[in-house]
C-alpha cells in the first residue's frame, strides 16, 4: 500500500480547526478561562486517541487489561497479611490503586479513562464520522481490556504464583463484587465513571502530583465499593475460571449494568457538563473575534476609499 493510500485509510477527526488548517488553541492566555484551556487540551488529546491505529489501540488495551490485574493481586495480598491490623480496610483498598497507576503512567488504553477524552471532539463537532470514530475507539479499547483482564485472571487461577490464603482472598474480593444486584451495580458504576472522569479532568493541572491524584481518586472508588468495568472484570473472570460462577453471569448481572453505568457517569454526565461550562465562553470569544475582524475590515475599507 502506498503512503498516499495509507493516509486515505487513516481515521481523521472532523473539526473546525482542521477545516481552516489550524491547530487547537491550548494557551490559557489566549482563551477566555482556565477551564476553557483545560477543555481544549483534553479535546486535543481526544482527537489523537480517535485517530490512533486500530491495532495499536488493541494491543495497548490488552496490556492495560493485564496491568489491571495488579489491583486484584495487591488487594488480595494486603487482605491476607493485614488480618486484625487496625485500619486494614483502608490499606487493603489502597491496593486497588496499583493497577490504575501502572496503566495511566504507562499510557496504556483504559476504558473510562482514555475514552472520556475522546468524547469532547464529538461534542465539539457532532458529525456522523466523528461518532463512528468514537464507537470504533470504545469497541477496540473495551475488547482489548476484557481480553487482558481475562488473561490476568486465567494466570492467577492456573499458574502456581500465589498461596492458598491469597487465592481465598481473591475469591472473597471477587464475590463481594457480585453481591450487589444489577440495579446497585448500575448506580455504583455511574459514580465510579464520574470519579474517573473527574480524575482525567484534573490531569492537565496535576504536574508532578499526577500519581497522587490517581491514588486518591481510585482509592475513593475502592472505598465506596463502586463498580468499574475493567477492574471488576479481573475479579469476575477469576470466579468464572475457578468454577465459582457461570460465564453467563459475567455478562449479566455484572458487565452490562456496569458498562452502561460507567459510560453514563463518566462520558455523558461529566463530559456534557464540562463541555457546557465552557461552551458559552468559547462562543463569546468567537463572537468577539468576529466583531473585531469586521471592524478591522471596515477601517481598511474606509482608508482605501
Amino acid at each position: 500500500m502506498s503512503s498516499q493510500q495509507q493516509q486515505e485509510h487513516e481515521p481523521e477527526v472532523e473539526s473546525e480547526e482542521k477545516e481552516h488548517g489550524k491547530e487547537i488553541e491550548v494557551d490559557e492566555k489566549r482563551l477566555p478561562s482556565r477551564a476553557a484551556a483545560i477543555h481544549e487540551q483534553i479535546r486535543q488529546d481526544g482527537e489523537k486517541e480517535l485517530e490512533r491505529d486500530g491495532m495499536a489501540l488493541l494491543w495497548s488495551a490488552i496490556a492495560a487489561g493485564l496491568s489491571m490485574g495488579a489491583s486484584l493481586m495487591a488487594k488480595g495480598i494486603f487482605q491476607t497479611h493485614l488480618t486484625d491490623v487496625p485500619g486494614a480496610f483502608l490499606l487493603e483498598n489502597l491496593g486497588y490503586t496499583f493497577g490504575f497507576i501502572i496503566v495511566i503512567m504507562a499510557r496504556q488504553q483504559l476504558f473510562t479513562e482514555n475514552t472520556v477524552t475522546a468524547v469532547l471532539p464529538v461534542m465539539h463537532k457532532p458529525s456522523g464520522s466523528n461518532f463512528l470514530l468514537l464507537l470504533r475507539l470504545w469497541g477496540i479499547v473495551l475488547l482489548g481490556n476484557l481480553i487482558g483482564t481475562g488473561l490476568a485472571a486465567l494466570a492467577f487461577t492456573h499458574m502456581p504464583i500465589f498461596d492458598d490464603p491469597t487465592r481465598l482472598a481473591f475469591t472473597h474480593i471477587s464475590e463481594k463484587v457480585m453481591a450487589n444486584p444489577p440495579g446497585e451495580m448500575f448506580a455504583n458504576a455511574i459514580v465510579a465513571g464520574w470519579i474517573i472522569a473527574t480524575m482525567v479532568w484534573m490531569f492537565p493541572s496535576a504536574a508532578a502530583a499526577k500519581v497522587l491524584i490517581i491514588v486518591v481518586m481510585t482509592w475513593l472508588v475502592a472505598l465506596g465499593d463502586l463498580s468499574h468495568i475493567v477492574v471488576g472484570s479481573v475479579e469476575v473472570w477469576y470466579l468464572v475460571f475457578t468454577g465459582d460462577l457461570p460465564w453467563q453471569a459475567f455478562i449479566w448481572p455484572f458487565a452490562l449494568p456496569t458498562l452502561v453505568g460507567n459510560i453514563i457517569g463518566g462520558t455523558f454526565i461529566f463530559a456534557l457538563l464540562s463541555h457546557a461550562q465552557i461552551r458559552n465562553d468559547m462562543s463569546n470569544k468567537a463572537k468577539a473575534e468576529a466583531e473585531a475582524k469586521r471592524k478591522r475590515q471596515e477601517k481598511t475599507g474606509k482608508k482605501a476609499t
